[in-house]
């Protein structure tokens, strides 16, 4: 990747900006970091410095607060059920009022497995013990038998544009969205939620969840793309314009990804 940054001609609010910044909150980084998700930090400060960007990071754990207005960008990772149920008690006071107050004013948000389940309305362990969470997402999970282990190759109906989604998944849990929730993708290959509907994730406003872990946003430059412009269109106004990178590189290594899974998982049926 050579970052060189395409030109936009625009009349945009960061025009001539030379300090432009963004503020991203990691949530409970040292209870929630399964599965190298601390990567998609990685991408995103990359892609904001290869623009001018400067991502200033603030990592909150247990009995730490934070400013929602102050907040462009979170990101939440995955953890096991012991850290969940822990984590679940501190998001039960301000931190998880912050969050949605955060999203319903334009922030952007991933959250990756353990920590999507955390922002949907509760988590059933299979044992049988429901672990509340924030209701961000109107979803809820069961644990299940046996767990969705391998790749995976999901695909997003954008107005006319089929975007494509990489990753792998490793869970137990079987999400259910609620009626009203988008999907972030279709599964083409693997299993998502929960292997009975096709669907991957969700999204609500600019909030995103899924169980892609890899992590997912090296692997699907657009997304964290998306997340970068929500959080731009929120500190500096709704005129925002995100420039262009030259991607080249990441493209193909994306679709050498997902060429690799289709040819060796079980293909449902494409949207393309």
């Amino acid at each position: 990747m050579s970052g060189e940054v395409c030109s936009v001609a625009d009349p945009s609010p960061l025009s001539g900006k030379t300090d432009v910044r963004l503020s991203l909150v990691h949530l409970y980084a040292d209870l929630m970091n399964l599965y190298g998700d601390r990567g998609n930090i990685t991408a995103l400060r990359r892609r904001c410095e290869w623009r001018g960007i400067d991502l200033e990071l603030q990592e909150i754990s247990l009995g730490e607060r934070f400013t929602p207005r102050e907040c462009d960008l979170f990101f939440f990772g995955g953890g096991q059920d012991r850290e969940q149920v822990t984590v679940s008690r501190d998001l039960a006071g301000a931190n998880g009022e912050a969050i949605i107050e955060a999203v319903s004013e334009g922030a952007g948000l991933l959250s990756v497995c353990g920590g999507y389940q955390l922002l949907c309305r509760y988590f059933r362990t299979s044992e049988g013990e429901d672990i509340p969470g924030v209701g961000l997402f109107d979803a809820y999970t069961v644990g299940g038998p046996t767990r969705f282990v391998g790749n995976v190759v999901a695909e997003r109906l954008d107005g006319d544009e089929v975007r494509t989604l990489v990753g792998f998944e490793n869970h137990s849990g079987r999400t259910h969205l609620g009626p009203g929730l988008q999907a972030l993708g279709r599964v083409v290959v693997g299993h998502g939620n929960n292997g009975e509907d096709s669907s991957e994730g969700a999204v609500h406003r600019n909030a995103i969840g899924t169980y892609l872990h890899g992590p997912v946003l090296p692997k699907n430059p657009w997304l964290a793309d998306r997340l970068i412009h929500a959080g731009l269109t929120r500190r500096y106004g709704t005129d925002a314009i995100l420039e262009t990178l030259d991607d080249s590189s990441e493209q193909r290594a994306h679709e050498s990804v997902a060429r690799t899974v289709r040819r060796a998982g079980n293909v449902r049926t494409s949207i393309r």
